[in-house]
C-alpha cells in the first residue's frame, strides 16, 4: 500500500512542478566523482530509491559529508575576455563557506546552489565538472525565465516583504500574488532537488537547507527518501500569523518545513510565530522535553533551533592586520580630525531604515548646535541586492535628505553626512568601523544584521593592528552601538542602546546618549559585546546546529515509514515497526478459529466520521451491530465518552448490545438491563466547585463552551483562538487541580478539552472490568478486538493484554495511521464498517445463548 501511495505522489509533485510551467525537468545525471557506497536502503522506502541510477555504488569508502543546500554558491565567478572561459574563485565572505569550521577537518562539504553568472548551455557541462572537481560544487542552472520569476517574481515581489512585514494592500506596496511566480518558485526547488539527488547518500549524509528560497525543497527531498537527514535553516525573519495567513500558499509551505528534522530561526520572536502558524493553520502542538523544543507531526518529532548566526573571527582578524587597512585608518583619522565619527553600514532597501537615521541625524543637530562641526555621520550604502520601484524611490529618498542635512547644517570643508552610495573593499569598510565611536543599525525589520558584531571585533582590533597604529599593549577598547529592537541580533546585544527605529526623537537621544557616555562605561559595554561575539561565532553556530541536526536524527531507523498525501501536502508518517494496517482476512481468519469473543468499539470517529453533523447510527451500522450481538459466541460493547441517554436512545434497535457511556461511569451489558456503576464513591460534591471555576472560563474565552455530565464536566476550546485557548486552558488545569485536590476527581486536559471526571473512570479500566467479569464467569475470552480512533482509547488499547493474558488473539486497532499503543490500524470509518462486515459474514447464525448473569458485584 505505501509504495502505491508514494508512486502515486511522484506523478502528482511533477504536475505540480514544471509540467504546469513547460520547463524542461532533466533527468538526475549521476555525478561518480561525488558519489560513496550508499547504506542499506530499508524495505520501507520508496521503491524507486532502489532504480534511481544516481544511487549507483562504488566500492570506495564513504567519509562523513554534509551538503549544503542555498540559493547562490559561495563561489565569484569571472569571464576572462582574453582567453573567453570563466575563472572561479571561494567568495570569503560567504557564511556557507564559513561555517565548514564548525566542522570536523575530515567532513567533506558538498555545496549546491546558482552561480552569480550566466553561464551559456553548451558550457554547463564543462563548468559543473569543473565545480565538482576543483570546489566540490554543484552548480543549479535554472533558465533565465525562470530565475527571473523564482528569484525577482516569488522570492523578491512575495515572500522577502511578507516576511518583512510589508503586506501589497496595493500595487504601489508589493506586487500582488502572482500564480505563475509561484509555479516557477515550486519548479526551481524541484531542480534544486534534482541536484541534491545526484550526489546524496541518503542514509548517511547530512543535508542543510538555507533560507527562505528554499522553503519547499524539504518536500521533494523527503519524497525522495523517506529517511533524510534533513535541516533548514532561515535567515530571514518569520511574521507573526496575522501577517503569513495572507499568504495563498502558507499551508504548502508550511507543510514543506515540516518535513525538515530540524527548523532553525536567528531569534526566539521568529520561532515563536512560526509555532503559532503551526498552530493556528495545522492544529499542531509543541511542546518543550529537556530544553528542546518539539513539534509532533505525524509521528515524527520536528526539532525547533534558536541560535543566532556570528561573524568569522579568523577573517575579520586577518583583514584588520593587512597593511592597507592601517593605511585607510590613518587616512580617515587624517580626514576627520577633531571630529566625532558615527557610522552606518547597511543593504540598499526599504528595510534598513537608511533614510529614518538620516533624519534622526538631522533632529540631532537641531536639537544640540554644539554638535555642529564636530558630528559625522558616514553612511554606506551597499549596493541594492534586488531591483525594482521600492528600491529606486529608498535610495532617491535617501540621497535627498542627505543633501538636505548637509545644506542646512554643513558648511566649506564640514559635511555633517557622508553618504557613500557605491561598492567599496571590505578593508575600507573594516577600516572605518574602527575609526567610528558609534555604531548606528537602524532597520525597521531584518532577520539578524551582522554589521554590530563586526564593528566589536573591529574596534578591539589585534595585537599587530595595534602595533600598526602605535596603541600601547593592555589599553582597554570601547564601542558603542545603537540598534533598533527589530533586528536578529538585538536581544544579544544587551549592552546595547536599543530604539525604536520610528520614532527619530528616541533615536536621536540614543546617539547622544552613546557619544556622551563615560569611558568606563564604555569599556564595560564593549568587554561584554566582545566576550559573546568572539565566543558565537559562525563556527560556533554550525556546530551547535550540526549537532542537533544529528540528535533530531538519531531514531530515524526504529521506525517504520509511509509516505501520504498529494503534491506538496505529502509528508510522511513514521511509526512502531510492528505497526501494520488490520486485514480483513487475517482478523476473519482468527475470529473463525475461536471459540470465545469479546469486541470493543468507540463510536465518534470510528464507526461515525467526526465531520458527520447527524450522530445517528445508520442502518447499516445497527444491522451490523445485530449481526455481531446475534452470535452466541460474541460479547459485543459500545464504548464512548457519550452521555448514557443518547447512546441507549441511538442504539435501542440493538436488545444484545452491551453499552459503556461517559468512558465507563455507566455500564449496561443488555438493552434491558439496569445501568450500573462501578463501586467508587458516587458523591458529586465536587461539581459545585468546579462549575462555577468552569463557567467563568467559558464566559471569559470566546468559542469555548461547557459540557456537563451526569458524572464529568468538560470544557471545549477548539472554536476558541488557538493559543488564547491553549492558554486558558494551562490556567484551567492548573485552577481546577488547586480547588479540587482534596476531591475524589482526576483533572485531565486532552485535545482541545479540560475535563473533571472522578477517580477509577476511563475506557480502559471498564474494558478490564467486562474482560474480568467474563473471565469470573467461565467465560474467558480468547479473541480480543478493540477499535478506537482518539486518545482516551490508548487507555483500552494497554489494558485487553494485561486484562487477558491468555487470549489466543488481541487485536487493538486505533483509526488513522498514528502514533499509538495499538499494534494495528485502518484508515479511516469506511474500512473500519468495512472489517465489521467481514466478521458479521462470518458469524454462525446459531440462536443466542442465555445471557451472563454478571454485573459489577460479580467481578469484584
Amino acid at each position: 500500500m505505501s509504495v502505491m501511495v508514494s508512486q502515486s505522489c511522484t506523478n502528482l509533485l511533477g504536475l505540480v512542478t514544471g509540467d504546469l510551467l513547460n520547463y524542461p525537468q532533466p533527468v538526475p545525471r549521476p555525478l561518480p566523482r561525488v558519489m560513496t557506497v550508499p547504506g542499506i536502503i530499508s524495505d520501507f522506502d520508496d521503491v524507486d530509491d532502489r532504480n534511481n541510477g544516481a544511487l549507483e555504488a562504488l566500492s570506495s569508502p564513504c567519509p562523513e559529508r554534509k551538503i549544503i543546500v542555498a540559493n547562490q554558491l559561495p563561489l565569484h565567478a569571472q569571464f576572462d575576455e582574453s582567453s573567453r572561459t570563466w575563472n572561479f574563485s571561494w567568495d570569503e565572505d560567504s557564511i556557507l563557506l564559513q561555517l565548514k569550521d564548525g566542522f570536523p577537518s575530515d567532513v567533506e562539504v558538498i555545496y549546491i546552489g546558482c552561480l552569480k553568472a550566466d553561464i551559456d548551455p553548451s558550457e554547463q557541462d564543462e563548468i559543473g565538472q569543473r565545480l565538482l572537481d576543483n570546489f566540490k560544487c554543484v552548480p543549479t542552472f535554472l533558465p533565465s525565465d525562470l530565475e527571473t520569476k523564482f528569484y525577482h517574481g516569488f522570492c523578491k515581489q512575495q515572500l522577502w516583504p511578507l516576511f518583512h512585514y510589508m503586506l501589497p494592500l496595493c500595487p504601489d506596496h508589493g506586487e500582488r500574488f502572482d500564480r505563475s511566480h509561484w509555479q516557477a518558485y515550486v519548479s526551481a526547488n524541484k531542480k534544486f532537488a534534482d541536484k541534491v539527488v545526484e550526489v546524496i547518500n541518503p542514509d548517511e549524509d547530512y543535508v542543510w537547507v538555507h533560507d527562505y528560497h528554499l522553503m519547499i525543497l524539504p518536500t521533494f527531498l523527503r519524497k525522495r527518501f523517506h529517511r533524510v537527514k534533513l535541516g533548514f535553516f532561515l535567515h530571514s525573519p518569520f511574521p507573526s500569523s496575522e501577517i503569513y495567513r495572507t499568504l495563498p500558499v502558507r499551508d504548502e509551505i508550511l507543510r514543506s518545513l515540516l518535513n525538515s528534522d530540524l527548523i532553525g530561526f536567528h531569534t526566539f520572536d521568529y520561532a515563536r510565530h512560526f509555532l503559532s502558524c503551526c498552530s493556528r493553520m495545522l492544529g499542531l502542538d509543541y511542546e518543550s522535553k529537556r530544553g528542546y523544543i518539539g513539534l509532533e507531526y505525524y509521528g515524527r518529532t520536528v526539532s525547533i533551533k534558536i541560535l543566532p548566526v556570528g561573524v568569522h573571527m579568523g577573517q575579520l582578524e586577518s583583514l584588520l592586520d593587512l597593511p592597507e587597512t592601517s593605511s585607510k585608518i590613518k587616512e580617515i583619522q587624517e580626514q576627520f580630525k577633531g571630529k566625532t565619527l558615527i557610522l552606518g553600514v547597511d543593504d540598499m532597501d526599504i528595510f534598513k531604515g537608511i533614510s529614518l537615521k538620516l533624519l534622526a541625524m538631522e533632529q540631532l543637530l537641531e536639537q544640540h548646535s554644539d554638535l555642529r562641526g564636530k558630528l559625522v555621520l558616514v553612511q554606506i550604502a551597499n549596493p541594492a541586492r534586488s531591483s525594482g520601484k521600492d528600491v529606486y524611490e529608498a535610495k532617491n529618498e535617501t540621497s535627498l535628505i542627505a543633501e538636505r542635512v548637509n545644506e542646512k547644517y554643513g558648511y566649506p570643508g564640514y559635511e555633517p553626512v557622508v553618504l557613500i552610495d557605491k561598492s567599496i573593499p571590505l578593508y575600507e569598510k573594516i577600516a572605518f568601523f574602527v575609526v567610528a565611536e558609534c555604531c548606528v543599525v537602524n532597520a525597521v525589520r531584518d532577520g539578524m544584521n551582522l554589521v554590530p558584531y563586526t564593528y566589536v571585533v573591529c574596534r578591539q582590533g589585534t595585537a599587530e593592528l595595534d602595533r600598526a597604529m602605535g596603541i600601547p599593549p593592555g589599553t582597554r577598547k570601547e564601542s558603542m552601538l545603537v540598534v533598533s529592537e527589530f533586528i536578529g541580533c538585538s536581544p544579544s546585544l544587551s549592552g546595547a542602546i536599543r530604539v525604536n527605529p520610528w520614532n527619530i526623537d528616541a533615536v536621536a537621544d540614543a546617539v547622544k546618549t552613546a557619544i556622551s557616555m563615560g569611558d568606563t562605561e564604555k569599556h564595560l559595554r564593549h568587554d561584554k559585546h566582545y566576550r559573546y561575539v568572539s565566543s558565537h561565532n559562525v563556527a560556533y553556530w554550525a556546530r551547535s546546529f550540526d549537532q542537533d541536526l544529528e540528535r533530531a536524527c538519531r531514531d530515524h531507523f526504529t521506525k517504520r515509514c509511509w509516505g501520504i498525501g498529494f503534491g506538496l501536502g505529502f509528508r510522511i508518517v513514521a511509526l512502531s515497526p510492528n505497526f501494520r494496517k488490520l486485514s480483513v482476512d487475517h482478523i476473519v481468519s482468527a475470529y473463525r478459529r475461536t471459540s470465545r469473543r469479546a469486541i470493543f468499539l468507540d463510536y465518534d470517529g470510528t464507526m461515525m466520521p467526526h465531520t458527520s453533523i447527524n450522530k445517528t447510527p445508520s442502518a447499516e451500522v445497527i444491522s451490523l451491530l445485530n449481526s455481531l450481538c446475534n452470535d452466541p459466541s460474541n460479547t459485543v460493547f459500545i464504548v464512548s465518552g457519550r452521555g448514557r441517554d443518547s447512546l441507549g436512545d441511538w442504539f435501542s434497535p440493538c436488545a444484545s448490545l452491551g453499552i459503556a457511556a461517559e468512558h465507563g461511569y455507566f455500564v449496561r451489558w443488555h438493552k434491558d438491563w439496569e445501568w450500573e456503576s462501578p463501586s467508587i464513591a458516587a458523591d458529586f460534591d465536587w461539581k459545585q466547585i468546579a462549575e462555577p471555576v468552569m463557567r467563568v472560563y467559558t464566559e471569559a474565552t470566546d468559542g469555548s463552551s461547557m459540557e456537563i455530565k451526569e458524572s464529568a464536566l468538560v470544557w471545549h476550546h477548539q472554536d476558541a483562538d488557538p493559543d488564547f485557548g491553549s492558554c486558558q486552558a494551562k490556567e484551567l488545569l492548573d485552577h481546577l487541580e488547586s480547588v479540587l485536590a482534596n476531591e475524589p476527581v482526576m483533572v485531565k486536559r486532552g485535545q482541545f478539552i479540560v475535563e473533571v471526571k472522578p477517580q477509577g473512570v476511563s475506557k480502559g479500566l471498564v474494558t478490564e472490568l467486562i474482560l474480568s467479569t467474563m473471565s469470573n464467569s467461565g467465560e474467558t475470552p480468547d479473541f480480543v478486538m478493540c477499535i478506537g480512533d482518539d486518545r482516551s482509547d490508548e487507555d483500552m488499547f494497554e489494558s485487553i493484554a494485561s486484562a487477558v493474558p491468555t487470549a489466543r488473539d488481541l487485536f487493538a486497532c486505533t483509526v488513522g495511521q498514528k502514533p499509538s499503543k495499538a499494534k494495528y490500524y485502518l484508515d479511516d470509518t469506511v474500512q473500519v464498517i468495512k472489517l465489521l462486515h467481514g466478521l458479521a459474514a462470518a458469524s454462525a447464525q446459531s440462536p443466542k445463548r442465555p445471557s451472563l448473569q454478571v454485573s459489577f458485584e460479580s467481578a469484584a
